[in-house]
């Protein structure tokens, strides 16, 4: 259990009068309005969304990706034996074992590149979601303990209100409290939109690449063994 989900009923429950103020009518010009368009979302419902992000099941995956890297060397070690034959067929063979090879395991663009390359993603993604709950906890942290909360709780102690004017007593109180959370969740979703960016080239799908070589020849013999 992180800071987060410590904060989580207290905070969902502020929220939740949030939304209800919030519902009624928002200030008009208030440095809400941008991140209400923007997330399409009101801060209650963004809070329980996020509280479903947890690093550990990503961080497992990276481990997991990173553990299949050992069978694609295993299957490397076995193409890279020497084989005890010359010929057509073996030049072919050659060949085709090597651009097999290439495709394994050379470079950034091969099939263990790719999967390096997503445990990263996986590992990327771990970090950003540890450090986005806990930028969140600590914004839940100072709204929870603030002059606007206790007057947001005072506004809907008697229940859900039926019809708030936006000047309203806590109104006001509710979009400074959405917007400071709003806010953190509006960085949090550009920087994983920042992180798909910067991974999406080495995510793309390892092409297959044949060798160049011509066709093969069967005009001389082949020997096994020597």
């Amino acid at each position: 259990m992180d800071p987060l989900d410590r904060l989580a009923e207290p905070g969902l429950d502020l929220l939740r009068r949030v939304d209800a103020l919030l519902a009624a009518g928002v200030p008009e010009g208030h440095r809400v309005w941008p991140l209400l368009r923007r997330m399409q979302v009101l801060p209650g419902d963004a809070v329980r969304g996020f509280l479903d992000l947890h690093p550990t099941p990503l961080a497992s995956a990276g481990h997991a990706v990173r553990r299949l890297v050992r069978g694609y060397d295993d299957v490397s070690a076995t193409l890279t034996d020497p084989v005890l034959w010359a010929g057509p067929a073996a030049t072919a063979y050659g060949q085709e074992r090597a651009a097999l090879l290439h495709h394994l395991d050379d470079g950034p663009e091969s099939l263990v590149g790719r999967l390096e390359s997503t445990a990263g993603y996986a590992d990327a993604l771990a970090d950003w979601v540890e450090g986005s709950r806990l930028a969140l906890a600590r914004t839940l942290a100072d709204v929870l303990r603030s002059a606007e909360a206790v007057a947001v709780v005072a506004a809907t102690a008697a229940g859900p209100p039926r019809r708030i004017e936006p000047v309203g007593p806590g109104v006001a109180d509710a979009a400074e409290i959405a917007a400071r959370v709003l806010a953190v969740l509006s960085v949090a979703y550009d920087g994983v939109e920042t992180l798909l960016r910067q991974w999406a080239p080495s995510l793309a799908e390892s092409t297959w690449r044949p060798t160049v070589s011509g066709r093969p020849r069967y005009d001389q013999p082949t020997r096994v063994g020597w």
